[in-house]
């Protein structure tokens, strides 16, 4: 592999900045370095020169050796001074060292899974991380990118592979007398898998919106409230408050972190029978974002929409409390209520939260589908009354899905996409 180095703090100035070196020459670094290589995994103050001799900053160096770095190379780190003349300072004398070159996006991740030091699950929940606005994207990060997906998807493969070898044992002494039956810890094997696959491909759809934000549409009649409503929520100016009906078009979006979980707040056209036509496309826009949004707050008024209502979750408010006395009232003018909304909403989504699996991403739903198309099969569902030996291909069939899932095999076609998500010294 290439020697890369990159910054791997943001650019600017800064207290400090970090440049990451990793590959087979790392150690010729201490070309650049005075004194002797420091120990491994300790972090020391050396000088950096350049190659006429002149001192470019102070800094603190980490060598980290083969196999115990994040990439799985020999690795080096150095801590310098966050000044941007002394990064590129430091990062011309870089350059010119024989082999060295600067890494591209996602490079330093890229060595790390294809020295075995993460699987792809582990890289995409390492990519969520560093996206993470929020403490529960932030918690759904962690738990893939430390491994949860991958023990999972380990464990099922283990206990496909050993339902197929105990079929697989059968044919193998199908002249001998073999006194155990295996069907019991088969079905046994089976069952168990299946329901746990089945647990997460279903948390997957609560996984995903803790990723991309859950969004609650705010919907009503015109002059209802609800821009400013959005308004007092977001805390500023986001939505156009005018009394003349129809001023909102099109759907206002106000992303926020509320208690740890990421909303988006919708503030949609004014539902009504109009002949204008270009608000008749906002209030079809309205409708459509309102019904695909995952909760709706309806703020009822004497006009209320006939074409949309209530479901499930949604809650329902009498707009304008501050200028009338009808009881669950919310005024987005004076504040009245909107702190025991927010705190609805909250709970709504934290109690869907507890939900959420360790599959977070489409390519891994689709993999999951996929072997668990194969397990409900009629075939595999009914498998002594069949073939063993058709049996146990299908299982086996089956863990190369979930080599594929954990990015064993067949993953080229989707690394570069991953990895350009990724910034430059990562």
């Amino acid at each position: 592999m290439n020697t890369c180095f990159a910054l791997a703090t943001p650019k600017g100035k800064s207290g400090v900045a970090i440049i990451r070196i990793s590959g087979p020459r790392a150690f010729d670094v201490m070309q650049l370095l005075h004194g002797d290589q420091p120990e491994f995994n300790r972090a020391s103050l050396r000088k950096i020169v350049s190659n006429d001799g002149a001192v470019l900053d102070e800094a603190l160096v980490i060598f980290f050796e083969k196999g115990k770095s994040f990439t799985g190379e020999n690795s080096v780190e150095l801590q310098i001074h966050g000044s941007i003349a002394v990064i590129n300072a430091i990062m011309t004398e870089l350059t010119s060292l024989n082999h060295f070159k600067l890494a591209e996006p996602g490079e330093f991740t890229r060595k790390a899974l294809l020295n075995g030091r993460l699987d792809m699950t582990q890289v995409e929940g390492l990519a969520d991380l560093i996206e993470a606005e929020t403490e529960t994207q932030r918690t759904q990060a962690m738990r893939v990118f430390s491994g949860e997906l991958g023990q999972l998807t380990d464990g099922w493969r283990k206990s496909l592979i050993r339902a197929a070898a105990l079929i697989e044992a059968t044919i193998d002494f199908a002249d001998e007398d073999v006194p155990v039956d295996v069907s019991p810890e088969v079905n046994q094997l089976l069952a168990s898998t299946r329901k746990s696959m089945e647990a997460h491909a279903k948390g997957y759809s609560i996984a995903e919106r803790i990723r991309d934000g859950f969004e609650v549409a705010i919907v009503g009649a015109p002059n209802a409230g609800k821009s400013t409503l959005l308004n007092s929520i977001a805390k500023r100016e986001a939505a156009i408050v005018s009394d003349i009906a129809g001023t909102t078009r099109d759907v206002i979006e106000v992303r926020m972190d509320l208690d740890g979980i990421p909303v988006s707040f919708l503030d949609t056209a004014g539902l009504r029978e109009t002949a204008d036509v270009v608000e008749n496309i906002g209030i079809s826009r309205a409708i459509e974002r309102a019904q695909a949004a995952d909760l709706r707050v309806f703020l009822m008024s004497d006009e209320d929409f006939e074409h949309l209502s209530p479901s499930g979750d949604d809650i329902v408010l009498t707009s304008k409390s501050d200028l009338n006395s009808a009881a669950n009232g919310i005024s987005g003018k004076t504040g009245e209520g909107v702190s025991e909304l927010l705190q609805q909403i909250s709970d709504i989504f934290a109690d869907k939260v507890q939900y959420s699996g360790a599959v977070i991403r489409e390519r891994q739903i689709v993999a999951l589908k996929q072997a668990l198309s194969i397990l409900n099969s009629d075939f595999v569902l009914n498998w002594d009354s069949g073939s063993d030996e058709m049996f146990a291909e299908e299982l086996r069939s089956c863990v190369r899905v979930l080599d594929v899932l954990i990015g064993n095999v067949d993953v080229e076609n989707v690394l570069d996409e991953i990895f350009a998500s990724f910034c430059l010294g990562k």
